[in-house]
């Protein structure tokens, strides 16, 4: 231990700044809460998007907690008990039949695996209008995209653990696409399911992914982002850096410190989502068959095919994509170019920093351009989406091809086209419309 940090530990002869001082000396408390919280200076014209990153937080930790009371009654295995059902599916329904308070514990980490999606999609969108991805946040923005991949791997991961029709169609459909890839692709298929079929070692597979090694790739991802983050500060809506303009103890002009100030309006924002995500959690934990699907409460039978096979709601949009991709190219077999679309929709995310050629960061800077092509994407998106959750039909599909072009299109056009838009020029200080 570093002899300056002895020194440091001097008694102010209360018992907190005992305990505070001696802690000190051997862990850089004091000094994390002054870089990270009370002397971390952000924008002051944060606005209401600026809840959805605090929000995500929440989640995750209201994930972790609830997922470990879940663990603790719930047996990985696929084989049939006594009453032929499969011990998983019997190891759910016994959580939330005769577990004390198991239904509540159930319904709020399934909700929460929606409101994730929710919260992150809701983050990430703000961070496309305001330009949060550009220089010098590139590295944040990454690490995000990577917490988004990692969160999709998880949900998948989880949604098979209840081991009903759609998670064991679902894992069949979805697995099974690893077969397409070229030369190595059946191998991969049956190395991922742990067996030629789908069945107890996918289900073991899928159960250590989900409790173990996903979570830990995802927390490492945050706290990265949030270190990231607090090294070159936040953007604001403005897009203009307040670290360019300081007084004379070196403190943005524009800036306040992120506690008191935006510890206590964060409260607001996670008082009103716990009030939505009670609603739900109470009143209507399925979300209308979107949040559980239906076919999901009946135990898995591989003998016996669902109607209509579709992922959860948050994986509709690239599953659009994967289903867009009808005929072959360069005599590869068209669903290996449908798997690469549905990677390439979320991949692609990860190089808006270099795609993006605008003068400005923030939406409300930008011109006309911006504003209807990025419109036009989010109708796109919500039109992929709800797609996704329908039944294929000649017509269907040629509307996802049609609202894939233009998915693909907005990413790759954009080098041309956000330099050809016309921008007004940011201010020197933040403003507060």
């Amino acid at each position: 231990m570093a002899a300056s940090n002895y020194e440091k530990f001097k008694s102010d002869g209360t018992m907190v700044g005992n305990v505070t001082e001696w802690i000190d000396a051997r862990f850089p408390m004091t000094s994390m809460w002054k870089a990270h919280l009370s002397e971390y200076y952000a924008p002051k014209n944060f606005n209401f998007w600026y809840f959805f990153g605090s929000l995500a937080l929440l989640v995750l930790v209201l994930q972790i907690v609830t997922g470990i009371f879940l663990v603790m009654h719930y047996k990985p295995d696929a084989s049939l008990n006594a009453s032929g059902v499969p011990v998983a599916f019997a190891s759910v329904e016994y959580i939330m039949r005769d577990v004390p308070w198991g239904w509540l514990i159930r319904y709020m980490h399934s909700t929460g695996a929606s409101a994730f999606f929710i919260v992150v999609y809701l983050h990430m969108f703000r961070g496309v209008i305001y330009g949060s991805y550009r220089m010098p946040r590139e590295l944040i923005w990454i690490f995000g995209v990577m917490i988004f991949l990692a969160l999709m791997a998880e949900a998948f991961a989880g949604y098979l653990l209840p081991w009903g029709q759609m998670s064991y169609w679902g894992a069949q459909v979805i697995l099974n696409l690893f077969s397409a890839i070229p030369l190595v692709g059946n191998e991969l298929a049956t190395w991922i399911r742990g067996d030629f079929v789908i069945g107890d070692a996918t289900l073991n597979r899928m159960f250590s992914f989900h409790v173990i090694a996903i979570p830990l790739v995802l927390l490492g991802l945050v706290v990265a982002h949030i270190l990231a983050l607090h090294e070159v500060g936040s953007n604001n809506p403005d897009g203009v850096e307040i670290k360019k303009k300081k007084d004379e103890r070196g403190i943005p002009l524009d800036g306040i410190p992120f506690h008191p100030y935006y510890t206590v309006k964060d409260i607001v924002g996670v008082v009103g989502f716990l009030m939505a995500f009670s609603v739900i959690v109470f009143f209507m934990p399925e979300g209308g068959g979107y949040f559980l699907e239906y076919n999901n409460f009946v135990p898995a039978d591989p003998l016996v095919t669902p109607p209509h096979i579709a992922p959860v709601w948050y994986f509709t949009p690239y599953y659009s994509l994967l289903r867009a991709v009808t005929y072959p190219l360069f005599g590869i077999d068209a669903k290996f170019w449908g798997v690469v679309a549905m990677g390439a929709g979320v991949v692609i995310f990860a190089f808006l920093p270099w795609l993006d050629r605008s003068p400005v960061k923030s939406i409300r800077y930008r011109g006309p351009i911006f504003k209807w092509f990025l419109a036009i994407w989010v109708v796109c998106f919500f039109i992929l989406g709800y797609l996704g959750v329908l039944a294929p039909t000649p017509g269907r599909t040629l509307v996802s091809q049609i609202c894939t072009v233009i998915y693909f299109a907005f990413f790759l056009g954009m080098p041309i086209w956000s330099k050809l838009d016309k921008c007004q020029p940011e201010p020197d200080r933040v403003t507060f419309k």
